[in-house]
């Protein structure tokens, strides 16, 4: 049990405190121009999602960006708050949405961080968008620093998530603990020490996970403010951008910065912990595209199948569709499931069965492709996802 009437007490007071501080509208001074990576980035907002800042590389990657939405310290509307970290983050090659306006000011919830993922989702899928087909809204990451990873707790059973980043954070209360008895998919801890007021309440959910849950803890005596004002976002920057290389984009060398007693932040100034971690769960099996033809021969559509996350007991998966050579007015995909596998959720498509032979259906925003267009869906399953197979079919435009 733990003994959060102290902590969690004081954990609030610093809470309140950083929000005020953190609304004041401040860019911090050293502010890098576009972050380390090779895509420089910086910050815009969208009337279709008010109260939110969108960073994103100033030319789109040609691969496709995972998303990585934001609660900020103090769950301050302010979404230029971590600005630099954030920046740093997006210019690997990542969509972050930060809770607030630019310089805002107030106070935000969860459900924003609900709100960016929606949002992030219809883009991908509005022809009209200049995120059109250029987003991987099967790999989402939800983080958040202090207050905002409350935030982050509390939607962190979103079928969509692929994985958690706790920042200097712990629930409050016993009674709170019910959002780590559901978590699922894997999950990170980036904490500032025995300093750190969340100390505490981190370690204690720490030691509360369910079993089997791959989860990351990493310790950097620097205490609650961590370095997300430094320039690129400091250690804080420099581990975030890891993580989610290894998680949402596959990056092996970034994951064995996380995994193993021989782990890159093993030989730092972190204090390591490891719960589960295999370095391959960031880096799933693939199965090959199969390419049906329909009955008059005329191409219609492939489907890719991915594990995007395998750990004991569940799984994630995503499948991209592609138009052949003729514009299609809707596709459905036929997967043959392995022995045990069960699906639970399922976004971006209508599924039909839920084990053995398991049709997925377009929705009614992502039926019509143009020639080469590609759609994606998602679900996550218990059991194994390797060794499924997938076949498409398609009604092509006439």
């Amino acid at each position: 049990m733990r003994t959060k009437t102290k902590v969690g007490t004081a954990l609030t007071a610093v809470v309140v405190a950083a929000a005020a501080a953190l609304t004041v509208g401040a860019s911090p001074a050293d502010a890098a121009a576009g972050g380390s990576g090779p895509y420089p980035a910086d910050y815009e907002t969208s009337p279709s999602l008010a109260n939110h800042t969108i960073y994103r590389p100033s030319t789109l990657p040609s691969e496709r960006m995972p998303l990585f939405v934001w609660g900020n310290g103090g769950c301050a509307a302010n979404g230029t708050g971590q600005i630099n970290f954030l920046r740093e983050i997006s210019s690997y090659g990542f969509l972050v949405i930060a809770n607030g306006a630019p310089n805002g000011s107030g106070s935000t919830t969860s459900s924003m961080l609900t709100q960016s993922i929606d949002w992030a989702v219809a883009e991908n899928a509005r022809s009209s968008s200049k995120y059109y087909g250029r987003l991987d809204t099967s790999k989402v990451a939800v983080g958040g620093w202090s207050c905002g990873g409350l935030e982050a707790y509390a939607v962190s059973n979103d079928s969509r998530i692929t994985t958690t980043l706790i920042f200097s954070s712990g629930l409050l209360n016993d009674g709170d603990d019910y959002q780590l008895k559901r978590l699922t998919k894997p999950i990170a801890y980036f904490i500032g020490g025995p300093s750190d007021i969340a100390y505490p309440n981190a370690m204690d959910d720490w030691g509360k996970l369910p079993s089997g849950l791959p989860a990351f803890m990493g310790n950097l005596n620097v205490g609650h403010g961590g370095t997300y004002d430094q320039t690129n976002g400091g250690e804080f920057g420099r581990v975030a951008v890891l993580y989610l290389k290894w998680r949402l984009k596959g990056d092996l060398t970034a994951g064995a910065n996380f995994v193993g007693s021989d782990c890159g932040l093993c030989h730092s100034q972190w204090q390591v912990q490891q719960k589960n971690l295999t370095l391959g769960d960031g880096t799933p099996p693939t199965t090959p595209p199969v390419t049906p033809s329909s009955p008059s021969g005329t191409p219609g559509c492939t489907a890719t199948y991915t594990v995007q996350n395998q750990w004991n007991g569940g799984f994630v998966a995503g499948v991209v569709v592609a138009a052949g050579s003729a514009a299609l007015n809707g596709w459905r995909v036929t997967l043959a499931l392995p022995g045990g596998a069960t699906i639970t959720s399922v976004w971006n498509a209508v599924n039909t069965g839920t084990t053995g032979t398991v049709t997925m259906a377009n929705q009614s925003y992502n039926g019509r492709l143009a020639p080469g267009q590609t759609a994606s869906f998602g679900f996550q399953g218990t059991g194994t996802g390797g060794g499924a197979t997938a076949t498409c079919s398609a009604t092509v435009s006439s």
